[in-house]
């Protein structure tokens, strides 16, 4: 797996039960899944030797980010190497405006885009939609960098004027009027077979995932169903081997409009560990490695993920002991951990809960998170007296 972030760290959990050994490339040993794997080699994503070093011998290869040079992939294939998702279909989750146009192609719904290589781009792109653009880096980006929101024209000069004096290429979407955001993910094995979980809600907050509900709560039956179908129209028709995260918005009159691809592992689909017969990084595994996939059903009416996020002020008290109180006050919340230093903002780990109500588990999913990251409660309760 190139990248030794939380994904890899994740699936070699996965691929412990499967009886499969996975081999992380890794920038450093303190990475998350370097610190959990026997099978590490260090070195970056864009030394194509490296890159030969972790895949010798390797069934396949695979990735826990989207961020390997094309053409290294390109020359690993020519050498013989499996590569799942392979670089024809992978180059979509690198390129958004490539992504953009080859979707638009294949008459998937997309919000409208231009490419921008001057600020009259920009300025006409302005003038025909009419409204607020969103001005995004063409590669590179997550978690919300390289997305900036533009409230009219000045602003949108502003920002193109600034990416292109460094050299940035970038491109230009109309901002949507959403309800909310979705997820379809779903995984294709080589030889086609496709399988799709529940459509998510997630939550973003400067950019970043911070909860997903599982199913998304009030969406009808119809716009699900077109949802998975979507996801899987799409990893059929790129070829992608392995998980697919379809990022969608909701609008508010009702229609679906892709905003990005995944072909990974994603956060959309944490719930998965503890929410569904198949976890999407099993699934990750079966998909690339051409097992039959698995059986993607909820285990229960509802399940929510909460992201652990660093707090700005790092608490006095250890995360063991954090994880202490934690169990004693929330008994079925199931942690996931990352082996991260703490920081503000950093993904530390995130809270699945599952049951039956949705706003049940959505406000004890969230105080579990607020609580390992900020080592308070959201509601005041004093874990040492117990109330």
């Amino acid at each position: 797996m190139i990248g030794g972030g939380q994904l890899a760290r994740m699936t070699h959990q996965a691929a412990i039960a499967l009886g499969q050994t996975l081999r992380v490339l890794a920038s450093g040993p303190d990475e998350s899944a370097a610190q959990v794997t026997p099978d590490v080699v260090i070195g970056s994503h864009t030394d194509l030797d490296a890159l030969r070093q972790a895949a010798a011998g390797a069934s396949a290869l695979t990735f826990d980010h989207e961020h390997v040079p094309t053409e290294h992939l390109e020359k690993l294939v020519a050498e013989g190497v499996t590569v799942n998702p392979p670089p024809q279909a992978l180059i979509h989750a690198q390129d958004k405006l490539l992504m953009r146009r080859k979707l638009h192609g294949l008459g998937a719904p997309v919000p409208r885009f231009a490419e921008v290589t001057s600020v009259a781009d920009v300025e006409e792109f302005v003038r025909q939609i009419d409204g607020p653009v969103v001005i995004k880096t063409v590669r590179g980006g997550y978690d919300g960098k390289g997305v900036v929101m533009a409230d009219d024209l000045a602003a949108a000069r502003e920002v193109v004027a600034g990416y292109l004096a460094d050299g940035v290429p970038v491109l230009a979407e109309e901002r949507v009027a959403m309800r909310r955001e979705l997820a379809a993910l779903v995984a294709r094995s080589p030889f086609g077979q496709g399988a799709a979980w529940p459509v998510v809600e997630t939550v973003q907050r400067d950019g970043i995932c911070v909860e997903a509900y599982a199913p998304a709560p009030g969406l009808s039956d119809e716009l699900g169903s077109a949802a998975q179908e979507l996801g899987l129209r799409l990893a059929n028709e790129l070829g992608v081997v392995g998980v697919l995260a379809v990022e969608l918005f909701e609008t508010v009159d009702g229609r679906l409009l892709v905003n990005e691809l995944a072909m990974r592992p994603h956060n959309s689909g944490h719930w998965t560990m503890d929410g569904a017969v198949t976890s999407q990084f099993e699934q990750h595994l079966r998909a690339v490695l051409d097992y039959p996939l698995g059986d993607t059903s909820a285990i229960a009416p509802a399940a929510v993920m909460a992201n652990v996020l660093g707090a700005p002020q790092t608490p006095t008290m250890s995360m063991d002991e954090r994880l202490h109180h934690l169990f004693a006050r929330i008994p079925d919340a199931k942690v996931h951990l990352y082996g991260k230093g703490e920081r503000p903002g950093r993904k530390l780990g995130h809270v699945n809960i599952i049951g039956a109500d949705m706003d049940e588990l959505r406000e004890r999913a969230v105080r579990a998170a607020h609580w390992l990251s900020h080592g308070e409660w959201t509601d005041g309760w004093d874990e040492h007296a117990g109330k």
